[in-house]
This record gives C-alpha cells, structure tokens and sequence, in this order.
C-alpha cells in the first residue's frame, strides 16, 4: 500500500480533522514550512488556507501524489510529537521524543495486535482520526501494511 492509500482507506471524512491539527509553528520549528508551502502549492501557509484546500489536498492524495502524500503526513505528524512518543513507548520502542534511529528494525516492537493495543489505549486521549493516522502510517513504514487499521468500535 502506498502512503496516499492509508489517507484514502481511513476516508476523507477524518481528512479535516488532520488538517485541523497542523502547527504551523511545529513546520518552522522543524524546518519544513517552506517544503510543505511548496508542495501544497499554497500562496500563503495558514490554517485558513490549509482548510480552504482541503478537497485539492484529497483530489491529489486520490491521484497517488506520493511526494504530497509523504509531505502532508509529516506536517501531520510532526504537529503531533507528543502522541508519536507516547506510543512508542507504550510499544516498547526505543525513541528520542517520538524519533527513533533508521538503522532500528521497529519490527520487532509490532507484535500481534499491537494496533489494537495501542488504539485502546490511547482513544480517549487524542483525536481518533489522528491516532488511527498515526497507527496506519507506523505500520505502513515498518510493517509494509497492505490494509488499514479501522476498529470495529470506530466510527467511519
């Protein structure tokens, strides 16, 4: 599965809430506000204008836009580093505030229900469409997942 898939199998009803979530702040901080300015072809980067593209952003995830695809999810993500390492950890990976080494094989930290685990120990701390686009993307990066994670309990 590529990483437009997991946007597009968690559905573009939970897209706004992940768009609601970018820092714009977070993007500077970490350096990637004028990558994503770019990619998102965007005049100005606000949250405003974020909202506004948000049926353009879907129509190019739609259109397996992988380079988008893989942008649009570190703004995400890296909006979000509180909840990656306290997953993480909660899985019993090694990481440096949400960052773990490349030459770390993850894997090995993914056992058996390990999303279930995680979506049940974490749903009523963060937003559910976040936390399943965090569960899906790990698994996609480190476990080569062909399917999305959705709960039966969840709301689709």
């Amino acid at each position: 599965m590529q990483l437009s898939g997991v946007f597009q199998q968690l559905g573009e009803e939970r897209l706004p809430q992940l768009l609601r979530g970018i820092s714009i702040g977070k993007l500077k901080t970490y350096q990637l506000y004028e990558r994503f300015k770019t990619r998102t072809h965007l005049a100005k980067l606000n949250t405003e204008s974020v909202r506004k593209a948000e049926s353009r952003f879907w129509q190019r995830l739609n259109e397996h836009d992988e380079e988008f695809a893989t942008d649009l999810s570190q703004a995400i993500l890296i909006s979000h580093m509180d909840m990656i390492a306290a997953v993480l950890n909660f899985l019993g990976v090694p990481n440096e505030e949400g960052f773990f080494a490349k030459d770390l094989d993850a894997k090995q930290y993914l056992t058996e229900g390990w999303q279930t685990r995680a979506y049940e120990r974490f749903k009523d701390e963060y937003p559910e469409p976040l936390l399943l686009f965090y569960l899906n993307h790990l698994g996609w990066e480190l476990g080569g997942a062909e399917q999305a994670f959705i709960p039966q309990t969840s709301a689709a």
